[in-house]
């Protein structure tokens, strides 16, 4: 489809005249599957565009989370090889304070809307426009979206989520944004999200449309008629491809190339194979071809809604702050320990006493590389601390049931050999019964040991910082939140051990057995 340069003008127009004419869409056209936690926009012509959050378990102003994305491939490694990125959110959970959350359209463009933003007239809702636009150029879907945010500050800026009280925007995706969400997000454990492709227990033709008389027949289809990705977003790798921000990029194994070439789509399309709808399928298009800018009848976009970095007085205070403090080893292990100057800290200090300024300019040179060094180990003794809380939790979930396991046992040993009865299996009871004894008694020393170590290497202030992060991760991933109220008695055990020094087995075993069954 041509973007008509003039349908800006026209269009600003509907929120005046055409809008007051037109009846609201049914919901079956923008909305088909409509599921808690669906985000409503207004659009022009009394339509709409659904949105859903995607939850980043940070909480600070420089706070990211790293993701490894892409595959192992042998054969399209220069395109899509594995790498390491880094996510955060655009606004803060009001909810949750150590979450952030940007969001992301529930459904790829249709016709409908499209037409509705860009055409001087309101279009008439039937089901052959709720397939996704196609036939889109890459300038096509920015000027698209200039329009609806113009729209939407001039009709529904209420309707914005703010961050800072700076009301968000739409625009194409970023890479991260969109394999991020297309994986599932934190709603899936590590295993998953690292998978080929979101998990599909129906089989992919439940999921996603493509290739073959099983799936599209060669034709594109309506959009939300199959299931959601863990995410409730559908359609992410079929029915069309998806446009992104940024351009174009090969893999250099752990980073892009410094080339930047044509747009990228991802995500796959009605006309690709089973195999190539892959989390980590990426694509390259020029810009133009010889006949102008490149469209494609199995190319769509969707939208995502978030804000800019910068959004207060405030934030760059904050984020000036965070700035400072990134790789200059503060945080140790024990808080009370005299304060000492790091070695950061001395780099900087011997520098700002020189007159040399091309040994200065090498000192801070040298100090920003250790910054960086520092960063890095930092990032990487966080994530080992979330991982260990998440053990822990794990192994208060089973001593409980390995402790339950051994009265029950008991009390059956009891009513059947203690009472006198001629029972021919007691010693095969007794026998059992020793054993699950021996083993609760091996799993708490070695639950006992683990939170000692964890809490001995990282102690008070570094273990605080990162149970607010793993309760987020646990609430946002559907496998992992049974584990949150084990969490807590977990964390109360550690911060208990950090405060007294005192081990106490025992109590520590019984306070994971009482935890109430949920």
């Amino acid at each position: 489809m041509k973007f008509n340069p003039l349908f800006s003008a026209a269009s600003l127009l509907l929120g005046v005249s055409a809008v007051a004419q037109a009846a609201p869409w049914d919901e079956k056209y923008y909305n088909p599957k409509p599921a808690e936690g669906d985000v409503i926009l207004p659009m022009p012509c009394e339509g709409a565009m659904v949105f859903r959050r995607v939850g980043v378990p940070v909480a600070g102003p420089l706070d990211d989370m790293r993701v490894v994305v892409g595959q192992e491939a042998e054969e399209w490694g220069y395109i899509e090889h594995k790498r390491p990125e880094f996510i955060a959110g655009s606004f803060t959970d009001s909810k949750a304070g150590s979450s952030r959350y940007y969001l992301m359209a529930k459904y790829e463009l249709n016709k409908l809307q499209y037409q509705a933003m860009t055409e001087a007239t309101c279009p008439t809702p039937k089901n052959t426009l709720v397939v996704p636009q196609a036939e889109i150029s890459w300038m096509d879907a920015v000027r698209f979206s200039d329009l609806y945010n113009q729209w939407l500050r001039e009709n529904a800026a209420d309707k914005l989520p703010k961050e800072d009280g700076l009301a968000g925007f739409v625009r194409l995706p970023t890479e991260i944004e969109w394999e991020y969400a297309a994986r599932g997000g934190s709603t899936l454990s590590s295993a998953e999200f690292r998978d080929v492709r979101y998990p599909m227990p129906e089989g992919m033709n439940e999921y996603e449309w493509y290739a073959g008389s099983q799936s599209s027949n060669g034709a594109v289809q309506l959009m939300g008629r199959l299931k959601a990705n863990p995410l409730g977003l559908h359609d992410m790798l079929g029915n069309v491809d998806e446009l992104i921000l940024e351009s174009f990029r090969l893999n250099k194994l752990d980073r892009q190339h410094g080339q930047a070439g044509g747009f990228v789509v991802r995500g796959g399309n009605f006309l690709s194979k089973p195999e190539a709808l892959r989390s980590s399928a990426r694509k390259e298009l020029p810009y133009y071809g010889p006949k102008g800018p490149t469209q494609s009848k199995s190319t769509g976009m969707r939208l995502a809604l978030v804000s800019i970095a910068l959004t207060s007085r405030e934030r760059v205070q904050a984020i000036e702050k965070s700035w400072q403090a990134l790789g200059t080893e503060q945080g140790t292990a024990n808080p009370n320990a005299p304060a000492e100057e790091s070695a950061v800290q001395r780099l900087s200090s011997l520098a700002s006493t020189l007159e040399d300024d091309t040994l200065k300019a090498q000192l801070k040179q040298l100090e920003g590389d250790l910054r960086a060094a520092n960063l890095r180990q930092e990032e990487m003794r966080d994530q080992a601390i979330r991982a260990n809380l998440e053990l822990g939790s794990f192994l208060c979930t089973k001593l409980k049931d390995d402790v339950l396991f051994v009265e029950l046992l008991h009390r059956n040993y009891d009513a059947l050999c203690e009472a006198g009865t001629d029972d021919k299996q007691c010693a095969s009871r007794k026998l059992k019964l020793d054993e699950q004894e021996d083993r609760v008694t091996k799993l708490a020393r070695y639950y006992a040991s683990n939170l000692i170590d964890a809490a001995s290497l990282y102690g008070l202030t570094l273990l605080e910082k990162q149970v607010p992060v793993e309760r987020q991760m646990m609430e946002q991933n559907k496998s992992l939140s049974a584990l949150k109220p084990y969490l807590e008695v977990h964390w109360k055990n550690q911060k208990d051990y950090l405060k007294t020094d005192s081990i106490d087995i025992n109590a520590w075993k019984n306070s994971c057995k009482s935890i109430p069954n949920s």
